[in-house]
């Protein structure tokens, strides 16, 4: 090991978010794990942007880069729905990374040991989470809903201890920013006013769009809205259930963060729930939307003073973002149901076509993803013969409703298979793969991800990943590994 802690690489870090007042991160050393090596490494990302020269002393935590700094960042959080202060127990931010394309990424180490806010854990992660984190977010990217992505993989060569003793591991995440909703309100709590102002002028700046930048608060509050209101759209749009969409996990970006008790849906039921902790439903598929605005108002609360400073005309605009968000939402949601259907149009009865086909999935306990699928193949010869004949009324009128647009039924199928993915990473496949690999076994690991990076292609070699599970292979719960 590099005794001076340091190991030479040709990145070139900046530090921007460690211009903010201390308050917002904790600087932290390094510590050092008996055995790295490098799982999994991400060259296209790595190209994309501009990073080269890291080897698994840096990518396990053990030393820095040449130029980065070492920081836990401070954040707090509504945890279903009760607030509590937390920060990067187990990740160690290293800086932030100006890709060629201009635009910068922080760069973390999750699971890289303990910080002034591990709360008395270890710090650590283990194997199976970061291979889960890295697999579905890579999926998340194919499947071209805002991600952020997966560099690398590094064991540490500890056992950990999580009921049982399992492997150690350390992921390389890469984000647009890791400020949260629960950044804020850790502001908004805790620091003083200067600083909460600070952190709403660094995260204009880093994120809002020039237009909108010269209205400060609103500007973010708009800025958000939008994001997050697409954001949940396309998770519902391929079945995607977050499973803790605590505030703490919801990035001011608009990136889908935190890939714990994540999962898709397979067969459709709006009151979907996968998480082991969310056990009255508040994460549930369809409530998604819901707690998506629940979050977006303590984001509203915390920037009120910002807002105006008469404070009922504050609550006014931020009553008003609220409104807007779910009329957003609304809106958005039906354009993509009309897409994932190839209604390229618009027409009063759209939406109740829709519900009836959501309707008929749910009493036949109907894929989600397959039937979607199915539909798309009407340019190829008609309606897939695997589809239901549940859903053979349906079809009549729908097929009448394609017939309004004047496009092809070819133009029709080309429009829906963008819209309808043909694989997405099932629970029972991701299980397998995470077993085996565990064990030192990552073919059908490595399989998944190949699979995963074209999602919206017919590919026969994968038709086996495209089943659903059968009964006995369901996976009931899914787990955070924290």
């Amino acid at each position: 090991m590099n005794k001076s802690n340091v190991a030479p690489i040709n990145n070139q870090w900046e530090h921007s978010y460690l211009e903010l007042p201390n308050e917002f991160y904790s600087v932290i050393q390094t510590q050092s794990v008996p055995l790295p090596e490098i799982i999994l490494w991400n060259q296209p990302l790595a190209n994309e942007l501009g990073l080269e020269n890291f080897d698994a002393q840096i990518l396990s935590g053990s030393v820095l880069p040449h130029g980065a700094k070492a920081a836990a960042l401070a954040y707090a959080g509504h945890q279903f729905g009760y607030f509590t202060l937390l920060g990067d127990g187990r990740a160690m931010w290293l800086g932030e990374q100006v890709a060629p394309n201009g635009k910068r990424y922080d760069v973390q180490l999750k699971g890289s040991g303990p910080t002034p806010y591990a709360r008395r854990g270890d710090g650590k992660a283990t194997l199976g989470p970061m291979l889960r984190e890295y697999l579905i977010s890579e999926a998340m990217h194919a499947l071209k809903i805002s991600t952020t992505r997966s560099l690398a993989v590094t064991s540490t060569g500890e056992q950990i201890y999580r009921g049982t003793l399992q492997p150690g591991a350390v992921l390389t995440r890469i984000a647009a920013s890791h400020i949260r909703v629960g950044t804020f309100e850790y502001a908004a709590t805790l620091a003083s006013p200067a600083s909460l102002q600070s952190l709403l002028d660094y995260t204009i700046k880093r994120h809002v769009p020039e237009e909108l930048q010269s209205q400060g608060a609103l500007g973010l509050l708009e800025y958000v809205k939008q994001a997050q209101v697409t954001l949940i759209c396309e998770w519902l749009r391929v079945g995607f259930i977050h499973g803790v969409m605590n505030t703490d996990n919801m990035a001011i970006s608009g990136q889908t963060i935190d890939y714990g008790p994540c999962a898709f849906m397979d067969e459709y039921h709006p009151e979907t729930v996968f998480s082991s902790i969310d056990h009255h439903g508040r994460y549930a598929f369809a409530n998604q939307p819901n707690i998506a605005q629940w979050n977006f108002i303590r984001l509203a609360e915390c920037l009120l003073p910002f807002l105006h400073e008469n404070k009922d005309k504050a609550i006014n605009i931020a009553q008003q973002q609220i409104e807007e968000f779910a009329q957003l939402f609304a809106k958005q949601w039906l354009q993509m149901m009309r897409q994932k259907l190839g209604l390229v149009s618009e027409e009063n009865q759209d939406e109740l076509l829709i519900q009836r086909l959501l309707t008929i999935m749910q009493q036949q306990t109907l894929d989600y993803t397959n039937t979607f699928r199915a539909l798309s193949s009407i340019g190829e010869g008609g309606v897939n013969a695997s589809l239901s004949p549940h859903l053979r009324d349906w079809c009549q009128s729908w097929q009448a409703r394609l017939a309004t647009q004047g496009l092809s039924l070819q133009e029709v199928t080309h429009l829906m298979k963008m819209k309808n993915p043909a694989l997405i990473p099932r629970n029972h496949q991701v299980d397998k793969a995470l077993k085996r690999a565990i064990t030192g076994d990552l073919s059908w690991f490595n399989r998944c991800l190949e699979a995963y990076q074209e999602p919206y292609h017919d590919n026969p070699k994968f038709d086996d990943l495209r089943q659903p599970p059968t009964s006995e292979e369901k996976i009931g719960e899914t787990f955070c590994g924290t």
